[in-house]
């Protein structure tokens, strides 16, 4: 049995101390988890006025203050953090998520479908799509538009994760938290969406935070407006099952010869 949930909150703008404040104010709630996914960009806020000042923002993962105040959440409370994070390297940036434990940060994935104006600032992701192994279990990261994005999630279906944390900042109403639980039916994994609330300048974001089951089932939902902690204890065996009948796989029946065009 595995215990994941997520943190739904709206980050302030531009500071990330701020930032750390709010989640290890949360942290309290964590305690009970073994993973917490967080939201898009958590570290710094979405709405950039432009890259310079996205730059300005920007977090060098190796020395970011953000990231070693998320692992001491993790030794406290002995669990694992998905966090968005805007992540610089020299002049480029990405839209990261960061798998952060007691250990310190063990890997991060770069968003590979850039959405909007996020094309003007971010480069588009460069490492595919890793999974991670923590413990007794195997983990996938997407963020926000890649929702949309079949591709991406069976790509993470074929590599055996168990969980996908899905690390947004949802503007479209309710595409996403639609599609979470197809997404999660068709390669038959548990998928914890974790979107932010609130608004920054033309922007609002629509919250409705949420964890669906290998068979498409909703196990917790947030409302669209307010700061929520959700945890659901699930059983992971239930990801490794591929079967949709006895004699049907949602893997083993794949065609891909035939769908070269």
């Amino acid at each position: 049995m595995l215990k994941i949930g997520f943190a739904q909150f709206a980050p302030f703008f531009g500071n990330p101390h701020k930032n750390a404040e709010l989640i290890e104010s949360l942290a309290p709630e964590f305690c009970s988890a073994d993973l917490i996914v967080l939201p898009e960009l958590c570290s710094s806020g979405y709405n950039f006025s432009s890259r310079e000042q996205a730059l300005s923002l920007g977090e060098v993962l190796h020395r970011s203050p953000f990231i070693e105040r998320l692992q001491a959440i993790c030794i406290k409370h002995n669990l694992y953090l998905v966090a968005g994070v805007n992540e610089r390297e020299g002049d480029l940036l990405y839209n990261s998520a960061v798998l952060v434990g007691p250990g310190g940060m063990l890997g991060k994935y770069r968003k590979m479908h850039l959405f909007w104006n996020e094309k003007d600032i971010f480069e588009p992701g460069n490492l595919g799509f890793p999974v991670f192994q923590i413990e007794n279990f195997t983990l996938g990261i997407l963020i926000c538009f890649d929702w949309i994005f079949p591709e991406a999630w069976r790509t993470l279906a074929l590599k055996r994760a168990d969980v996908i944390c899905h690390s947004s900042n949802l503007v479209l109403p309710g595409l996403a938290q639609r599609a979470v639980p197809v997404r999660a039916v068709e390669n038959r994994y548990f998928v914890v969406l974790a979107n932010r609330i609130g608004d920054e300048g033309n922007l609002h974001f629509t919250g409705a935070s949420a964890i669906a089951a290998p068979d498409g089932d909703v196990l917790a939902q947030a409302s669209e407006n307010s700061t929520e902690v959700k945890i659901i204890e699930v059983d992971i065996s239930l990801a490794r099952n591929k079967q949709i009948t006895p004699r049907n796989s949602v893997l083993s029946d794949r065609r891909p010869a035939e769908y070269d065009l």
